[in-house]
């Protein structure tokens, strides 16, 4: 009996080693943690069902991608102040404040900052990341897929 209940602790301890091990490997070669920080995925919105909205630093630069199964694409570039702005109140409890003080039933949010895009960089300039050709080709396509009665 003793000698059941010391294998199952070895056993459990060479077990608990093998996962130790494998951390640190998988740690050195950069498959776990945060990796070098260059890249950052700031913020992530699912928007269905194999579809994401995310907000990704690259550097000093923020740019909006949408995400697919099947590809990514650019939708805007963005202010850094501005997404950090937007950051720093998302982990920031909601707060409610009353729409009169002296009436507690009606609350409004607070209001969250406004992020606009900029247009693209000179970097993205004629690329095929370039909102502004992408935006044009957009427009055109839906004129003439919309339904007209």
């Amino acid at each position: 009996m003793t000698w059941m209940v010391i294998r199952l602790v070895l056993s459990l301890a060479f077990v608990g080693g093998v996962l130790w091990f494998a951390a640190r490997l998988a740690k050195k070669r950069g498959l776990g943690g945060n990796g070098n920080g260059l890249i950052e995925v700031v913020a992530r919105q699912r928007m269905g069902r194999a579809s994401t909205v995310n907000v990704v630093r690259i550097g000093d630069v923020c740019l909006v991608v949408g995400a697919t199964e099947e590809q990514v694409t650019l939708l805007a570039e963005v202010d850094p102040e501005t997404v950090e702005a937007a950051v720093r109140t998302k982990q920031a409890p909601r707060a409610l404040t009353p729409v009169h003080e002296d009436d507690d039933a009606g609350y409004e949010p607070v209001p969250r900052p406004r992020v606009t895009a900029r247009t693209s960089s000179g970097a993205l300039n004629g690329s095929v990341f370039d909102k502004k050709g992408w935006g044009s080709f957009m427009t055109e396509l839906r004129e003439k897929t919309v339904r007209r009665s």
